[in-house]
């Protein structure tokens, strides 16, 4: 599933970004929380502040490496060198934490952690995506053929 996720992210890269497609995967996520009406998957509140903190701090790097450029007039996500690294190393540590905090706590307790650190990770990621999306669209608004649009590579 998790190379999966990457070559799905990798492949994005081709088609032009919209604000649909940056704000459309943590609403179809947020379902997900209603895994904690089932009570042995509801983390203790510290549990779930450490989830989402760490969540939190993984965003960083997926910050970090998303930037979007201007081909054919239209806002597409830029490659970056590092981004599938970074995805891979994310999991490595999502499976490094499981096996050693995994044998105490219980296992549907765990999996609602996990879901916190993703979700946490994921929101403030998109957030930052789509805030600086709406900031080159209305630059791409303002000056639809200004010198910094960048011609497509074929």
């Amino acid at each position: 599933m998790a190379i999966l996720a990457i070559i799905i992210r990798l492949r994005s890269t081709k088609k032009p970004a919209s604000a649909k497609k940056i704000i459309l995967p943590p609403l179809f996520m947020s379902t997900g929380f209603l895994m904690f009406l089932y009570e042995p998957a509801r983390p203790a509140f510290l549990q779930v502040i450490e989830a989402v903190s760490v969540g939190m701090v993984f965003s960083l790097l997926l910050i970090k490496t998303s930037k979007f450029e201007i081909r054919r007039n239209q806002i597409y996500l830029k490659r970056s060198k590092a981004f599938a690294f970074i995805l891979v190393g994310l999991l490595v540590a999502r499976i490094a934490f499981k096996v050693i905090i995994g044998d105490t706590i219980h296992f549907e307790e765990l999996a609602g952690m996990f879901f916190l650190l993703a979700y946490g990770m994921i929101l403030p990621w998109r957030i930052s995506m789509y805030l600086n999306y709406r900031k080159i669209e209305k630059e791409l608004e303002k000056n639809p053929k200004s010198k910094w649009i960048i011609p497509a590579q074929t």
